[in-house]
């Protein structure tokens, strides 16, 4: 009798390798040389599942509960989920000299979130000496603030795990109190931002970037992320600076350079970064609302940050602005969004939102003795794989901490991917007349 083959999606076999490099940094945190003092398996899969998402959220202390074996283990998990697990297939590929199939090339267009298959291979090699490279001068810069203060081994070994960490968009860090002691360091503070943000605006456009020297020339895409960055960015940072100023437990101690130097990492690091350099707990309630929007956005498609995608906030709003206008296209930069772009969009959209807010309800009955803020600020945090929070991750309930996990995994693969892996291409030829509807 002969076997029936299995034949996976690009979307299936994502989801599959994610799960098993996820069980798999479980296991190896559950070790007794990863941790000082033990961890539950649920709490090592928690740390797995936040390392491979590069979300950054922690259930135990990462410096004091988790070995030098440990914290490895989660700077590879954060290397493999932000550069992508099949980033990696490819470059062990070409070390061995394996041919890259057209399956293969597939598979890497869904997990770098590219229109075509054309290119990926050439886009994955860019990726990687790019990354590399960026993360090895961003540990010589760190190395110089942390070196004299820490020694030449724990210097680096500290430089080496905040450069990966922040280029990957992880959040993770070795200190309690993530970068808060650092508020007032210009090195630290140009330096970890820098690397989120390079890490976060997206590989498709940085490659955009460096063929092309003509800001006219560039894809519409890129020239969305950039204008869309530095606006985004900008107001976020003027809006917090304000509304934090006179608050006693964030800015209003500071000097006024410092200010300035917190609100900015404020403002950029809820991108999907997750370092922090205030105690979000005791911002504003209006800075906090700000916050989880600016989660919820995220960063650029084809990056290490999570969110529904800058390009996929701004591809919503303009099309709000041309229904009120009564225009039929979407025309930004000289070019005319196709309609494709805008449903996608509106898809991604919707089922982030209907994701959101069916963790929050679960969490508001398992996590009764807790606000609602502090609760929609972690499933935000935890869908925009950002790792921010208000302090109340490691008290979740088991039930709580399990619908996390779930939300930071769906988060990094995407609605549309966990959707695409579960359902079966619709076949149906049939055409039905138009009928029109009331709505609004």
């Amino acid at each position: 009798m002969k076997k029936r083959v299995v034949q996976w999606s690009p979307p299936q076999l994502l989801v599959v390798i994610f799960v098993f490099f996820s069980t798999l940094g479980m296991f190896l945190l559950k070790l007794p040389f990863a941790t000082v003092g033990g961890i539950t398996m649920l709490d090592a899969l928690f740390t797995a599942v936040s390392a491979m998402t590069v979300t950054g959220l922690i259930v135990v202390d990462t410096g004091s509960v988790f070995t030098l074996f440990g914290e490895v283990v989660i700077m590879c998990l954060i290397q493999i989920g932000g550069l992508g697990i099949m980033s990696f297939a490819v470059l062990i590929f070409m070390m061995i000299g394996k041919k890259i199939g057209f399956r293969e090339r597939l598979l890497i267009q869904q997990a770098l979130n590219q229109t075509s298959v054309g290119g990926v291979i050439k886009l994955v090699k860019y990726l990687f000496v790019f990354s590399f490279t960026v993360e090895a001068a961003a540990v010589v810069l760190l190395a110089v603030e942390w070196v004299p203060e820490y020694g030449w081994g724990r210097g680096l070994y500290v430089s080496l795990f905040h450069s990966i960490s922040a280029f990957n968009n992880a959040g993770f860090s070795i200190w309690p109190d993530s970068l808060m002691g650092y508020a007032g360091n210009p090195t630290v503070n140009i330096v970890i931002s820098s690397l989120f943000i390079i890490g976060g605006i997206g590989f498709t456009v940085l490659v955009d970037l460096y063929k092309t020297r003509s800001f006219r020339k560039l894809s519409l895409h890129t020239k969305i992320m950039l204008w869309g960055t530095l606006i985004i960015n900008t107001a976020a940072m003027i809006i917090l600076f304000i509304l934090e100023f006179n608050n006693p437990h964030t800015l209003a101690n500071l000097s006024l350079f410092d200010k300035l130097q917190a609100a900015y990492f404020s403002a950029v690091t809820p991108r999907t970064a997750g370092f922090n350099s205030l105690d979000y707990a005791s911002m504003e309630r209006d800075s906090i609302l700000l916050t989880i929007l600016l989660m919820f956005i995220g960063a650029g498609s084809a990056s290490t940050g999570g969110g529904i995608k800058l390009t996929t906030f701004v591809v919503i709003s303009l099309s709000a602005l041309a229904f009120l206008k009564e225009k039929r296209e979407i025309r930004l930069f000289r070019r005319t969004i196709s309609e494709f772009h805008i449903f996608k969009a509106l898809a991604v959209s919707m089922m982030s939102i209907f994701l959101v807010f069916t963790a929050l309800f679960i969490l508001n009955i398992s996590e009764k003795g807790t606000d609602f803020l502090p609760v929609l600020f972690e499933v935000v945090s935890a869908f925009g794989t950002v790792g921010l929070s208000m302090g109340i991750t490691g008290s979740l309930t088991e039930i709580g901490k399990s619908v996390i996990i779930v939300v930071m995994f769906i988060g990094k693969l995407g609605p549309l991917t966990l959707a695409f892996s579960l359902s079966k291409p619709d076949k149906e030829k049939i055409r039905y007349p138009k009928e029109d509807i009331l709505t609004g």
